[in-house]
């Protein structure tokens, strides 16, 4: 019988007893595994136990059943045991005579039990069945009985460890007892069979919420160990963008919450008893609170490094067994039972076993590899998470006086939360390395030493000695970067200037002036990204040349120690270890130098914790002083409690403080009261002393002083925010009298618990500080600042504070988002949103902060009557109000006068009148003062009216700009008006070759041609190393197999010798040749590499400035500046810095990637069968995770700067946060942008994982095919095993930079749309500068008249738009002084840019001079007129720069300009003079200051036509007559067009146009317009002179009838 189960018929023979029959006890085993796939399948077919479901839970996967884990690992463990076994059986019966299937089919049966198990295991526990585990109990009872049955006969025979399957046995037997264990363990906890009452459960507590998408810590262990449970994300996202609610919420273990928790009693636990000073130590806590994961990530480490070493040994073992395969000995067998006993050493050394070995060390390695990655990335997160809420809730309680003090300064906590902790992150990822490397080191080294002997450490000690120049080219790349930073800051600094004052630059004709100046810092940029350019290439080189170099110097030296080359088993093993040991010095230098700044880190860190805080903490609610433990009860009760609402959870209490406390009784009539105060901001010294007051209750308090006496800081002293060096402050009793005694503020002893108390203690009190500071939200969300919307509330506050007017203005009204990312409004409106914010809360105590110092008189008076005297008083509401408006006074009920820092008087008006007259007198002086300024404000245009106008002008552009999106918003719209998926989900999954193309080709072709070649040539000749190493050593081996036939002839021996050194001789030379031409190549290609990067930067910046700069400033009107400027700074920086190491990287792992799938094709050509599914298989792969991974890096980008935003706005804004009592509301939304944000990083780091999982699973089945193929080959006699040898090292590289191969492709994907959104400028269309005529044929002093011919002039924008002047006809004489005006939006303006041609004049002309503007070339005309703008623009640099940048005019003409615009006496007096220092924008200098700068600039040029844009608009009454005075003056014999913002100012001219919607209406001297009474001109005159005088008369009403003296 060629096949039977015992092999022969004497096999069934059972005369010396059943069980001595080595064939029955096999049967015997088989039996569990035939009961449980009997009793399984129909369970598992049927699906009856999935229906059985008692628990409605949301995943399949949550529920686990105890030892789930052991479970798993014990299920592998047994798998891995049956593949033995199998492997053992199969090699066994190859050395029998006949077949025995007993040797493996039970080993077979056995896998596919255990897998049924694991299956079976999985359905019963995801359907939640328990019953049902009994079959496997009984199963693992069964298998332990009969494999104990099999060990016991095997020890009575004397088969012991020397032999393979007694090993395996025993294993088994230990493996089925501990199942059983488990198994036995489940019955005991869950109580299913043979107890009464079975143990009920439920889903983890965080599950019972839906939102919880991220699933890897409740998964089984396979899902988890492959990221299987992301699939349905990864692969939806093809179709559909992943949004912030698919990836939901974080589970409770992850929460930024309970990471503080954690980190805050770790570090909090260090503070003994008996040392309560003592400093803690940040790294201990952190090793406290994380130390856990720490270690089991670096156990994972260990595991995947030690696992790495398979790959070489097996490969030294499958070429060194290659052709011992058929030559197995037939003397060493060992018969026990009729069948043969192998030794566990034989087994190794048969090839398909070792490839089989190979594979899964492969898959283990790299799973454990992705395991160690995935939990330190998730605690570093998780540490990230936990210090941001540590820093938030320091600076929550910082001292103000460390803020205004200056020893925190807001950039000091940026930094500290955008790079410290991100730094501590990386810190923590890097981390296992420190420990893994030095093991790698010494296990690579050993090993090597094993194989090559002596020479083996020549070429470890080359990777060795070259590490510190890698560490030492580390950190030169890190100082140079610091300096392109600087640069790039400078030359950023420089853009927003230009960008910001590009109408005036256009106007001037000075846009080549200002390109240079900036592609001048662009130059010093270049020489610094030249230099890290540089160093980035050596470090690339270096990184590629080490392992040829290594390989080079150990084979020399291996042939002159040995006089011999290695085998092909020792020398590819050597080839693939040295790879192995790169990595881990590769990683040295960054590992050190995270290490460094991990500890510059935390010591900036503890510096800040241990800074000074506010007062004692205990009476306000920001102490989140609550136990680990109660925080997991609480939020588990608040869970229970509410399944649907999102979770609430809070940093302290868990409860927002109370809102809208009841009033104080009407007896108790004062709300605050200062007894003996003396207060300071951190000295010794008291800013406040002796200070005795009180606040009335229900009633207005003012306080007045001049600037400096203390009057802000005494609300602050009163809010807690002073240090208080003695006194107390006193609240009434709500029902608590808090006091500030010696410091600490404290409250009276009433029967309440802690909640209570600390909830209501110093209740609310709604605080206006003097410097405006608003949220980065909606103007509601501003205003109402949590509490609930009221709309009646809402309108009335709007109204009293004026800003209905300022919100229609606004694109969404008052859902539009303003602060520092929102709208820029101006000083005033800021000023009364916040105002509004103090009125709609619902507080006892009002406390406002000089709130008129940025408003126009008549919003003051508005804001007063409407909303302090009415809104508040009649609310009954205690006001205290710091104002230096002493008109007001006379509604004050009690006044309290302040001078240097103590309070000069106290009491009612009338008692000051009484009881200090002097003071009195004093006041009215002010007063009298204060009414003359009004006068003054009447005459001109209201400041108000002025900020209105800007806002209007913000937005008038962005109405037409609806037509016009950003980039990426125009991708999207088109995906949404794609209706079919299929056509979106190909174009979300297409790499951007053309931009890639573009990019390159910006580069410079030459560059292109050189960087292709020598990438080519380079892998080439990396190629032609490993070849003729395996040509080399072949060498050897056909000498050796010669010596083996030919040993009996002793003639034979010196001849192979003298062939051996022959070949040397001829092969060593080539060698070395090839690895010196390899390395030389590396340094080739890394340099071409960066410097066409560099070369594309390069020109890619100048095209965009220079398209920029000469772009129609229509372009300006419709792209918003931040747009423009993303365009300089951050798709810049990706272009100079990032693009360039990713478009390396990606060419480098692509062309390993190919040439060792060539390399092995070209060996094996049958492993191309294979190559076919598993190039599908890779595709679909890296088509989903490029698709996903972008969408959740655009994720992790948008949910990053809400939470850099909100640290920054707190620590602006702690003294109103704490004087609204909102800490926790705004601790609680810390947590939720954390918490987002760290489930946008965790789901992409998932999502790396998932990828790397996949491809690394691909690369182990590209191995094994490999090697399957090889051996197949070899027994046809194929190839030698020098070649299997090559193909099996290249094999095991692909598996290392596959998914490489595709995260570069993701990142150069996301880098690429840079140069998408700068191309996209590129194509810009620029003005036409040219002209028709040429500038030879003006005249040199055109324009010599100043002659002005308007002709049927039609002006519109755009060809898209609606002209905007029509037909215009109007002939200005050489030196008239003409006005023109108007209602807003008449054309006034669009006039003044038609003389520079900035506009389209599509019909029509202007001549001046009789030349055509339109004819000539647009420089030549914009630099021979003159403009003074409404905004007076300066840019940074010097005075003379400002008026001269041309550098055309001597320093007397500049003198006379200055003397001419009354600045010459100010500008000698500054140091420098005419070389003095003008910050950005002119900050150093008033706006009236700037606009005779402006007037200056247009007098340097001594054109005959000087136009005034409405220039006295944003100046006060002094400076505009100056103004006036000059232009009569020094213009008088110019032409000068004068655009009027006041009728008044153009009453005299001896020429006025009226326009109204772009149509000239009228035009004759302003006298004779005065004269017709239905002009529209004097209809204009009356309106603007009614308003004023109506607006005098109300407020000097205001001001002296309501006045007692």
């Amino acid at each position: 019988m060629a096949l039977s189960f015992c092999g022969s018929v004497d096999a069934y023979s059972v005369e010396e007893g059943v069980l001595n029959n080595g064939c029955f006890v096999d049967a015997l085993n088989l039996v569990p595994h035939v009961f449980l796939l009997f009793i399984t399948f129909p369970i598992l077919f049927i699906g009856w136990g999935s229906q059985s479901s008692k628990v409605q839970i949301h995943h399949n996967t949550w529920l686990h059943f105890p030892g789930h884990n052991l479970r798993w690992i014990l299920t592998f463990s047994l798998l891995f045991v049956h593949v033995c076994e199998f492997a053992e059986g199969i090699v066994s019966n190859k050395m029998m005579d006949t077949d025995h299937l007993h040797l493996y089919m039970p080993a077979f049966m056995g896998f596919v039990a255990a897998t049924t198990s694991v299956v079976y295991y999985h359905n019963i526990e995801t359907s939640n069945f328990p019953k049902l585990l009994l079959v496997l109990f009984i199963y693992w009872v069964l298998a332990f009985i009969t494999k104990s049955i099999k060990l016991w006969k095997y020890t009575e025979y004397n088969v012991g460890p020397q032999h393979l399957r007694f090993c395996i046995t025993a294993l088994l037997v230990i493996l089925y007892g501990l199942l059983m264990a488990v198994e036995i363990n489940v019955i005991r906890v869950r109580k299913y069979v043979f107890f009464t009452n079975p143990q009920k459960v439920k889903p983890p507590e965080d599950l019972q919420d839906l939102g919880v998408r991220f699933l890897q810590p409740f998964v089984n262990l396979l899902s988890k160990a492959t990221y299987w449970w992301m699939n349905p994300l990864i692969i939806g996202a093809h179709k559909r963008p992943i949004e912030l609610k698919k990836i939901g919420k974080l589970p409770i273990a992850m929460r930024a919450l309970t990471n503080y928790l954690r980190l805050k009693d770790a570090y909090e636990d260090q503070r003994t008893a008996e040392d309560p000073d003592r400093l803690p130590s940040i790294w201990r806590s952190m090793y406290r609170a994380f130390g856990r994961p720490i270690l089991l990530s670096s156990t994972f480490r260990y595991l995947a490094d030690l696992l790495g070493f398979a790959g070489p040994l097996c490969i030294s073992g499958i070429v060194k067994y290659l052709k011992v395969d058929d030559e197995v000995a037939t003397t060493d067998k060992e018969a026990y039972f009729g069948v043969h006993f192998m030794s566990s050493t034989k087994l190794l050394q048969n090839t398909s076993v070792l490839a089989v070995l190979l594979f899964l060390a492969l898959i283990l390695q790299r799973t454990f590899l992705q395991a160690s990655y995935y939990v330190t990335i998730e605690t570093g997160i998780n540490l990230r998470g936990a210090l941001l809420a540590m820093i938030y809730n320091k600076i929550l309680r910082l001292s103000t006086s460390n803020m205004s003090m200056g020893e925190m300064t807001l950039g000091q906590i940026n930094n500290l939360v955008a790079i410290e902790t991100n730094q501590l992150m990386w810190f923590l990822f890097l981390c296992p390395n420190l420990w893994a490397m030095p093991v790698q080191i010494v296990m690579g080294v050993i090993l090597l030493y094993y194989l090559l002997g002596w020479s083996a450490l020549v070429g470890a000690s080359v990777i060795v000695l070259l590490a510190p120049i890698q560490y030492l080219m580390a950190t030169k790349l890190a100082d140079t970067q610091k300096n392109t930073l600087e640069h790039s800051t400078d030359r950023l600094k420089k853009t927003t200037e230009i960008l910001k004052g590009i109408k005036l630059l256009k106007l001037y004709a000075w846009e080549n002036i200002f390109c240079d100046s900036v592609e001048e810092t662009r130059g010093k940029e270049l020489t610094s990204l030249k230099t890290f350019a540089l160093y980035t290439s050596m470090s690339i080189f270096m990184n590629a040349a080490i392992p040829i170099a290594a390989v080079l110097a150990t084979f020399v030296m291996h042939h002159f120690i040995n006089k011999t080359v290695p085998s092909p088993s020792e020398a590819f093993a050597a080839l693939a270890l040295f790879h192995i040991l790169v990595t881990p010095l590769f990683l040295f230098s960054t590992v050190v130098r995270f290490a460094v700044k991990a500890l510059v880190s935390v010591q900036k860190l503890g510096e800040f914790l241990q800074s000074d805080e506010i007062g004692d903490d205990s009476w306000r609610n920001g102490d989140m002083s609550v136990s680990l433990e109660t925080a997991k009860n609480h939020i588990g009760a608040t869970k229970a409690i509410n399944r649907k609402q999102p979770i609430r959870y809070q940093m302290d209490n868990y409860e927002q403080p109370r809102r809208g406390q009841m009033r104080p009784t009407e007896t108790e009539d004062v709300a605050v009261k200062v007894s003996n105060g003396f207060f300071t901001w951190g000295s010794n010294l008291s800013t406040l002393s002796d200070i005795n007051i009180r606040i009335p209750t229900g009633q207005l308090t003012m306080i007045v002083g001049q600037v400096g006496c203390g009057k802000s800081s005494l609300l602050l002293a009163m809010l807690g925010e002073m240090q208080t060096i003695e006194g107390r402050v006193c609240w009434s009793k709500l029902p608590d009298c808090e006091m500030v005694n010696g410091g600490n503020i404290s409250w009276s002893e009433t029967e309440e618990t802690d909640e209570d108390t600390r909830s209501k203690n110093r209740y609310s009190v709604a605080y206006a500080a003097q410097k405006s500071w608003l949220l980065n939200a909606t103007v509601e969300e501003n205003i109402t600042f949590g509490s609930p919307f009221n709309k009646q509330r809402y309108k009335a506050v709007i109204d009293a504070c004026s800003l209905q007017p300022d919100i229609d203005l606004l694109p969404f009204g008052d859902q539009t988002e303003i602060g520092e990312r929102g709208i820029n409004l101006s000083g005033g409106q800021r000023q009364r949103i916040c105002v509004a914010r103090a009125l709609y809360q619902n507080t006892n105590i009002v406390f406002l902060d000089d709130p008129f110092s940025a408003l126009d008189i008549h919003l003051s008076d508005h804001l007063m009557q409407e909303g302090i005297l009415k809104f508040l008083q009649d609310d009954k509401r205690t006001v205290a109000l710091v104002t230096h408006k002493l008109q007001y006074l006379i509604h004050a009920d009690w006044i309290i006068a302040m001078k240097d820092g103590s309070v000069l008087r106290e009491g009612t008006l009338k008692d000051i009148q009484t009881h200090d007259f002097e003071l009195y007198d004093h006041w009215k002086t002010l007063m009298n003062r204060q009414d003359q300024e009004l006068e003054k404000d009447i005459q001109q245009d209201s400041q108000t009216t002025l900020e209105r106008k800007t806002l209007r002008r913000a937005f008038y552009s962005r109405e037409a700009k609806n037509q016009i999106y950003d980039e990426d918003e125009e991708e999207e719209e088109e995906e949404e008006d794609d209706d079919d998926l299929s056509t979106t989900a190909n174009r979300r999954s297409k790499i951007p070759w053309k931009m890639c193309w573009r990019y390159l080709s910006s580069g410079g072709y030459f560059m292109v041609f050189l960087m292709v070649s020598s990438n080519l040539l380079k892998h080439s000749v990396i190629v032609a190393i490993d070849c003729w190493l395996a040509l080399w050593t072949s060498s050897k081996t056909n000498k050796t197999s010669m010596a083996d036939t030919g040993i009996s002839s002793n003639t034979t021996l010196p001849n192979t010798d003298a062939i051996e050194a022959q070949n040397d001789s001829y092969h060593l030379p080539v060698f070395i040749i090839l690895c010196a031409a390899g390395i030389t190549l590396c340094l080739f290609t890394s340099l071409s590499v960066e410097y066409l990067g560099l070369s594309a930067a390069t020109n890619l910046h100048h095209n965009l400035l220079n398209k920029i700069i000469h772009a129609p400033i229509r372009f300006f009107d419709i792209t918003p500046l931040g747009q423009i400027l993303n365009r300089f700074s951050a798709d810049t920086n990706i272009i100079d810095q990032h693009i360039p190491p990713t478009l390396e990287s990606l060419t480098r792992s692509t062309l390993l990637c190919l040439s060792a799938i060539g390399i092995i094709s070209a060996i094996t050509p049958a492993f191309l069968i294979a190559l076919v599914p598993l190039a599908v298989a890779f595709y679909f792969i890296q088509k989903y995770f490029r698709v996903a991974s972008k969408d959740l890096q655009d994720l992790d980008d948008s949910t990053q700067l809400p939470l850099l935003c909100h640290f920054s706005e707190t620590a602006e804004g702690l003294t109103t946060i704490r004087a609204f009592r909102h800490e926790a509301r705004f601790k609680q939304r810390m947590l939720e942008l954390t918490d987002t944000n760290n489930t946008a990083y965790l789901f992409l780091s998932a999502a790396n994982r998932w990828l790397e999982v996949r491809t690394d699973y691909l690369g182990a089945v590209i191995v094994l095919t490999a090697a399957g193929a090889s051996i197949w080959s070899l027994c046809c006699g194929l190839y030698s095993e020098s070649l299997v040898g090559l193909g099996l090292t290249y094999a095991l590289t692909v598996t290392n930079y596959l998914n490489w191969v595709v995260r570069n492709l993701a990142d150069l994907e996301v880098q690429m749309s840079a140069v998408k959104k700068v191309n996209s400028f590129l194509s810009t269309e620029s003005e036409n500068y040219e002209g028709s005529m040429d500038t030879s044929q003006v005249p040199e002093n055109w324009p010599h008249d100043g002659e002005i011919e308007i002709q049927d002039l039609c002006v519109r924008y755009d060809p898209m738009l609606k002209p905007v002047l029509k037909h215009v006809n109007a002939y200005i004489k050489p030196g008239q002084k003409v006005g023109i005006c108007g209602r807003t939006g008449s054309g006034k303006s669009s006039l003044s840019l038609a003389f520079f041609n900035m506009v389209d004049i599509f019909e029509g002309k202007i001549v001046i001079d009789g030349i055509d503007i339109c004819k000539l070339p647009l420089h030549t005309l914009r630099s021979r007129l003159s403009i003074i703008l409404q905004d007076p623009v300066l840019f940074s640099g010097s005075i003379r720069f400002n008026l001269d940048p041309e550098r055309m005019c001597t320093d007397d003409r500049l003198w006379e300009a200055l003397e001419i615009a009354q600045l010459k006496n100010m500008v000698k007096a500054l140091p420098g003079g005419l070389d003095g220092v003008v910050t950005e924008g002119g900050e150093n200098f008033s706006v009236g200051q700037r606009q005779l700068f402006c007037l200056a600039r247009a007098f340097v040029r001594k054109s005959s036509i000087l136009i005034m844009d409405e220039a006295t608009a944003s100046i006060d009454m002094a400076t505009e007559n100056i103004l006036q005075k000059v232009v009569m003056t020094a213009f008088a014999d110019r032409t000068v067009v004068t655009i009027a913002h006041h009728v008044s100012s153009i009453l005299d001219a001896e020429q006025v146009l009226v326009f109204s919607s772009g149509i000239l209406v009228e035009s004759d001297s302003g006298p004779n317009l005065l004269a017709q009474e239905e002009s529209l001109f004097s209809v204009l005159s009356e309106l603007e002179s009614e308003s004023g005088s109506a607006e005098a008369l109300q407020s000097l009403t205001a001001c002296t009838v309501s006045t007692p003296f």
